[in-house]
């Protein structure tokens, strides 16, 4: 189906069953976009696993809106590159210079 391989902007959802958490996982991750993804447990070590696991740049855990102005919001592969919001969202206005003096 194209929702499970595009960016779909709309109210909806799509519900996939699936057996084992990394099977999930790898359908999660096989597409092209990555802009946001969503887990809903009780079970905080699955939490950590899977926050880590996903391939996008925003994750809502037990929470279907986890976008605010004071985060930064951006996805990874075809969603995007960079960040607005947030600290981050400066970064794309910076130019920052590293300078390290050695004191003899």
């Amino acid at each position: 189906m194209a929702i499970t391989h595009e960016e779909i902007f709309g109210p909806v959802s799509a519900l996939i069953r699936f057996d084992t958490e990394a099977e999930g996982l790898a359908m999660a991750n096989d597409v092209a976009a990555g802009l946001a993804g969503y887990v809903f447990t009780r079970d905080v070590s699955r939490v950590f696993r899977v926050v880590e696991a996903l391939n996008c740049g925003i994750v809502g855990v037990n929470d279907g809106l986890p976008s605010v102005a004071a985060a930064p919001f951006g996805g990874v592969k075809d969603s995007g590159l960079g960040r607005e919001g947030g600290h981050q969202g400066l970064d794309e206005y910076l130019d920052t210079k590293y300078v390290c003096i050695g004191l003899a």
